[in-house]
This record gives C-alpha cells, sequence and structure tokens, in this order.
C-alpha cells in the first residue's frame, strides 16, 4: 500500500508543511515521487514517522532524531537522558503542586508558609534548556545529580559558590597572579563546587572557564561580583586545569 501526503498528513495529524521539512532535512524521504511532484509513503516510512514522532515527544531536537535514526547515536542512551529530563520535570512539578496548595491553605485558613518556600517549584535556570540543547549528556548528569538536593544542600552549595567567588575577587584586588597557589587552591574548590553538578575534564572545564568570558549572561555575573573576575577566573582555571586535569 502507499500513503499520499494528505493520508499521511490526515492519519499522523502532523501537517503535510512538516512533512516535506522533514523531506528536506532527509529525515522522512518519502518512498517514491509521482507526476507533479507528489509524494508517495509506505508501510517504512510510516514506521520511521512514527518513531521521529516518539523521539520528539521525548524532547530530542531535529539532529538528534536524525542521528539516532542513522545509527549514528545510542538510541538506549538517548532515550534514558531523556527519560532523566522527564523524571526531573516531574519532580518539579509535583513541588509546584505542593506550592501551590500550600498557597491555597494560606488563603483559605490563614497558615502562613515560610516566605523563602513561596516560589518553590518555578524554574529558575534561564539557561537550562540551552545547556540541555548544547551539552545533553553533562545535562542529564547534572539532572541526576541534583534530583535528590535538599533545600538545606542548595543553600549550603550556593554559600560554597560565593565564597570562591569572593575569595576570587580578594585576590585579584591584591593582584596575586593567577598561577599563585593561593589562587590555585581557589580554584580547587571552584572545581569542587562545579562537581556538584558535573565533573568537567581538562578540555571541558578550561572550556567552561572560556565560556565565563565570552557569554556576556556569565560574564556579567562574575561583573557583579568584581570587575575583571570573568578573565581572571578563566586563566586560573586554565593553569590549574593543565596541573592537574587529564586531556579528554
Amino acid at each position: 500500500m502507499r500513503w499520499s501526503t494528505a493520508d499521511v498528513a490526515r492519519m499522523s495529524r502532523v501537517s503535510s508543511r512538516t512533512l516535506r521539512h522533514y523531506h528536506h532535512l532527509g529525515l522522512l524521504p518519502p518512498a517514491h515521487t509521482g507526476s507533479g511532484g507528489m509524494r508517495f509513503y509506505e508501510r517504512p516510512q510510516l514506521l520511521r514517522l512514527q518513531h521521529i514522532l516518539v523521539l520528539r515527544e521525548l524532547g530530542l531536537g531535529l539532529d538528534d532524531i536524525g542521528a539516532v535514526l542513522d545509527g549514528d547515536a545510542d538510541e538506549v542512551a538517548a532515550l534514558r537522558r531523556h527519560r532523566d529530563r522527564l523524571l526531573s520535570e516531574a519532580d518539579r512539578l509535583r513541588t509546584l503542586a505542593a506550592t501551590v496548595a500550600a498557597g491555597i491553605q494560606e488563603r483559605e485558613d490563614g497558615t502562613t508558609m515560610p516566605a523563602e518556600d513561596l516560589f518553590e517549584g518555578f524554574r529558575d535556570d534561564p539557561y537550562a534548556a540551552e545547556a540541555q540543547e548544547r551539552w545533553p549528556e553533562a545535562y542529564a548528569e547534572s539532572q541526576r545529580r541534583t534530583r535528590g538536593m535538599t533545600k538545606a544542600d542548595e543553600r549550603r552549595i550556593a554559600a560554597e559558590n560565593d565564597a570562591v567567588n569572593a575569595d576570587l575577587a580578594a585576590a585579584m584586588a591584591a593582584g596575586t597572579p593567577v598561577d599563585d597557589p593561593g589562587v590555585q587552591a581557589i580554584v580547587t574548590r571552584h572545581h569542587a563546587w562545579i562537581g556538584h553538578f558535573w565533573t568537567p575534564g581538562r578540555d571541558a572545564y578550561i572550556g567552561l572557564g572560556r565560556m565565563y568570558v565570552d557569554d556576556e549572561r556569565f560574564t556579567a555575573t562574575y561583573e557583579a561580583v568584581a570587575p575583571g573576575l570573568a578573565p581572571y577566573l578563566r586563566d586560573a582555571i586554565a593553569v590549574w586545569a593543565q596541573a592537574n586535569l587529564t586531556a579528554e
């Protein structure tokens, strides 16, 4: 049997325009093309489209879907990453539901919830979607490591970061060179802090330091602590990584 583009669009509820886009990307070529450029699909193409839609439902981008379908990526590993992402989102939604429930209770009977709990469960990471797209494995690992963190853990980790930044800023203000043992000891703490979320090797850690300078959003975070801190940390990381980490 064969089905036209209109038939497939009707069955799958995927628009004809999207089907043409998938064809253009090489994700879903039709079985053959008839007169006037009409596309026709057969059973293997329908099964491939089903697979595309499953992967899209799981959150894979079209490039990743193409890699999975063409055998350039481990489908099971990709599914596990996206399962972790879904579980993380489920955890967030459960927390958000509890926050809303507490808000309802406060309005109904006057039970006051702690101010710091008012915003639990809301998305607070403006870079999450980008990180997920650019570094899927590191993002999935970060989600695994943070899923079990308590509020006390989060506060402790945030305090660690503030202390590292403050000590780096003080060293920079004193004119201490980045290869000074004292500065390098602070970078050791920075790498350990990153380890709460992800354990970068040498190249990845150096790349992270560069991103602090190259990406104005990250630069602004460090510049708010002390002007010049972003490049100072970048250079200190490069020294530390060369001395303490192996190539990936």
